[in-house]
Order: structure tokens, then sequence, then C-alpha cells
């Protein structure tokens, strides 16, 4: 039976990860980009896409802090690139459209393939935060059952936004194609401001080594 403090472990990678995932989120920009595609299309989208998002999760989670060491990558540069990446995906969605959604009907499984690689997987669903997230989770683990926590919470969080966006679109039919659209330009005004939130939190460690400011 699990104590206390590993209840209090499981909660908190819960919660960090659905911050940094935020599968409602992820709704509107899956949405927009499977608009073209059969219901059967956009599952196989959504299917590809968080198994995708799970194994860069899992992959990170295992040797995050090895490869940061061994390319000498820090956490605040991934902040800074991953913050340019969603001011761009949060600017088309200002203008509720995604250029990617124009593509050419005979290379359809090129696309399914392709937009589940990305924008989805990474960085929608799987972003710095949540790579930075699970990477600080496992350095807080000793035992074994302690780093088998975030991975099974990673894992939570991906079944649930499986089923988040395979309901989407039930979701969009309701609120109707201007409620989309209302949507879509909020959530990429919120991106927005995530996006220079990460930025400039990559950035301000950088500019502090740079001018040896302590």
């Amino acid at each position: 039976m699990l104590t206390a403090p590993l209840l209090q472990f499981a909660l908190l990678s819960l919660v960090s990860l659905f911050t940094m995932m935020n599968p409602i989120g992820v709704i509107p920009v899956f949405t927009s980009m499977t608009a073209s595609l059969s219901p059967a299309e956009a599952r196989r989208v959504a299917l590809r896409a968080t198994i995708t998002a799970f194994c860069i999760l899992l992959f990170f989670a295992v040797t995050g802090q090895f490869l940061f060491q061994f390319f000498a990558i820090s956490v605040n540069s991934l902040r800074v690139v991953g913050g340019v990446i969603f001011f761009i995906m949060g600017y088309e969605m200002l203008q509720a459209r995604l250029t990617r959604t124009q593509f050419d009907e005979h290379k359809t499984p090129e696309y399914i393939q392709d937009v589940a690689l990305t924008p989805l997987a990474i960085p929608v669903i799987c972003g710095p935060g949540a790579i930075t997230t699970i990477i600080i989770l496992m350095n807080q683990s000793v035992t074994l059952l302690e780093k088998a926590i975030p991975i099974t919470a990673a894992f939570l969080m991906m079944v649930l936004t499986y089923v988040l966006l395979i309901s989407a679109r039930r979701v969009v039919a309701i609120i109707g194609d201007s409620g989309n659209k209302v949507l879509l330009r909020l959530m990429g005004l919120i991106v927005m401001v995530i996006a220079v939130e990460f930025f400039f939190s990559g950035l301000k460690p950088i500019a502090r080594d740079i001018l040896n400011i302590r």
C-alpha cells in the first residue's frame, strides 16, 4: 500500500504533468488540423500523436539528464526554442487558421503521419514544459517505485488526452463553427502568452550567465 509521501508525489506528478500538457487546450489545435479528415482518420491522428508523445516523454524520463549533460544542453535552451515554436503556432491560431491544414487529398496518409508527429505530438502535447517536468520528477525519484510514478502519470495523461481528442468533434459540433473559431483565437492568445513565458524564463538565466549576474 502506498505511503503518504508516495501518494503526495503521485498527486504532484499528475497535477504537474496535467498543467504542463494542458490536454483541454490541445482540442482547438487538433480540431483545426484534422478538420478535413474523416472521423476514422482523425482518430488515427489522435492515437499516433498520443503514442508518440508518450514515447518522447518516456525517452526523456529515462535518458533526459544524461543527454542534457552529454550534449551540454540546458533546460533553459529548450524553453527558449519551445517558446519560439509556441509563439508561431499561437499566432496561426489567433487568426483562426493553421497553415498546415492545407494539404493534398492524395497525400492524406503522409499528412496524418506528419501532423501527428509535429506539431501535435511535439510541441503541442509533449512540449518543453512536459519534458522538463518529467525530467525533474525523475531526478527527484530514488527507488524504482518512485521512478514508476511519473511514468505512470504520463501514461494516464496520454489516455486522458486521447479520450478528449476523439471526443473533440462532438464538442465542436455543439459550439458550432463560430464558437470553434472564437475558442481557437482565445487558445491562440493563451498559447502566445505561454510562449512568451517560456521564452523569457529560459532567456533570463542564459543572459545572467553571459553577463555574470548572480
